[in-house]
């Protein structure tokens, strides 16, 4: 068995994953956790780590057979060839993607809501607020008081401060 590789239509590799697997091929996409701030608030979602790849397992027989059924496969544009020859991957590899995968987790924040932090530059440097939650990659919701009122600010991650 060797692995080999799919290039897919654009942000379909989970329509072509999935359509691969129901024909009974074993297949890998490897994927990355990721913080998305949604309507609904925060939310992890899980993107390709190789956009418009993924990883199909085949044994050696299939060197003699048509590749039609995996390139007519909804969501695959055709399988990455040198020449005439599909592109092997290194199992090794494969495993190591693997592993990583399973270790990886979406990227926790160092604050817990309702925690008291400190604003440590910008327009609103030394006034303390009370953190809220993550909204995106590098920036964070806090609550502060002003006029007497709480405020939600949006600011960025490193301007604050644990108390």
């Amino acid at each position: 068995m060797f692995w080999f590789v799919v290039h897919t239509k654009p942000r379909q590799e989970h329509r072509a994953l999935e359509n691969l697997q129901r024909q009974g091929f074993t297949c890998f996409l490897p994927t990355l956790a990721k913080k998305k701030t949604t309507k609904r608030g925060l939310k992890v979602v899980h993107e390709p780590l190789f956009k418009r790849y993924l990883f199909i397992e085949l044994d050696t027989t299939m060197s003699g057979r048509s590749w039609a059924p995996i390139r007519s496969t909804l969501g695959v544009t055709r399988l990455v060839t040198f020449g005439n020859e599909p592109a092997r991957v290194d199992p090794r590899l494969i495993e190591i993607l693997k592993i990583q995968q399973e270790r990886q987790d979406a990227p926790e924040s160092p604050y817990q809501k309702g925690a008291v932090v400190r604003i440590i530059s910008g327009p609103f440097a030394g006034i303390e607020a009370i953190y809220q939650m993550d909204d995106g990659e590098r920036r964070a919701m806090v609550l502060i008081e002003l006029i007497q009122k709480p405020t939600r600010l949006e600011i960025d991650i490193s301007h604050i401060e644990a108390i």
